[in-house]
């Protein structure tokens, strides 16, 4: 299994103990209100950090759909140890602002989503001098990545330059954002031919067009995430990587389900093939993809790709 530990002379500038390993404490500050005007309800996020160390990049995360700021801990603690500090925002449509689907402010949340990741991105000095700690200072402001996770993946891939068709198949907006730099999408939503009627009736924005999507990617999809929104099988959730521009890479987990071993959490009802080494797998490729993208470290991902390639099947990467 890759390991989040990249050595002391690589990666951000973190601290070392006295037998010279990482410093992996994080801390966690929540709620910090971000300002979103016109958003109905506050805009909060909760920030993750390294305890100490420097030049450290930054994760805004993007939840899946009905979570929130206090879910994917298995995810933003890693994260935070390998260096990292993670912004979670909740978005409109967590289950505790009890917005659902018959709800009319339904229907735009899927742009408000992206707005969050916006505001979030725009007030990132207000966001870390809140949560104290000199994260201010302690963050490299030009090495910034977005991750998201199923409806939070098109969220995150917006922010990477994906569009989303109209009905007409015009491609929308971009949502493009310029501190972003690199990214990765977890369980991303294919491209929209094949929507169930309940998703083409409820969810018509799930029409992403991946092909100007030029940011640095890395897409991760489970062998059997097999999602009741689309007629296709587990294949739909590799479009980000077929779809979009070089340079990408794709994780595959073969026996990975939607959660993909419970990135929410452990035991919640979301998680269907509860696996803590599958959940360890895909956050230590994610931090060791963006370390690398990011021109921060190459070794992990290296490693990485050399694990994979001596691997069993039971999970792979490739790239173009």
């Amino acid at each position: 299994m890759p390991s989040s530990n990249l050595g002391p002379d690589l990666g951000p500038d973190l601290d070392l103990d006295r037998d010279g390993e990482r410093d992996q404490r994080v801390v966690a500050v929540k709620p910090i209100t971000v300002p979103a005007p016109g958003r109905g309800l506050d805009l909060q996020v909760k920030v993750t950090a390294p305890l100490s160390g420097a030049n450290l990049p930054v994760i805004v995360f993007s939840h899946g759909n009905a979570w929130s700021m206090d879910g994917y801990e298995p995810l933003v603690d890693r994260w935070a140890a390998a260096g990292f500090v993670v912004v979670q925002p909740t978005h409109l449509d967590s289950r505790r602002n009890g917005i659902g689907w018959d709800d009319p402010r339904f229907a735009t949340i899927w742009r408000v989503r992206i707005a969050d990741l916006h505001a979030v991105l725009d007030g990132l000095g207000g966001i870390l001098r809140q949560a104290g700690g000199g994260l201010e200072t302690r963050v490299d402001r030009e090495r910034i990545a977005t991750v998201g996770h199923s409806w939070g993946a098109q969220t995150a891939g917006a922010i990477l330059g994906a569009r989303v068709l109209d009905a007409d198949g015009v491609p929308g907006e971009d949502f493009s954002h310029p501190a972003v730099s690199a990214g990765a999408l977890i369980a991303a939503t294919g491209t929209g031919d094949t929507l169930t009627p309940f998703a083409a009736e409820h969810l018509p924005f799930m029409r992403p067009d991946y092909s100007t999507m030029t940011t640095p990617a890395l897409v991760v999809a489970g062998g059997r995430d097999r999602s009741q929104l689309s007629t296709r099988g587990p294949e739909w959730f590799t479009d980000a990587y077929h779809l979009g521009p070089s340079p990408k890479s794709l994780l595959s987990i073969a026996e990975g389900e939607h959660t993909l071993g419970g990135l929410a959490g452990e035991a919640v009802a979301e998680t269907t093939d509860e696996d803590p080494a599958r959940v360890a797998i895909v956050a230590d490729a994610v931090s060791a993809y963006l370390l690398d993208a990011l021109k921060l470290d190459n070794a992990a991902w290296t490693a990485l790709n050399t694990t994979a390639a001596a691997a069993d099947g039971t999970w792979s990467v490739v790239g173009k």
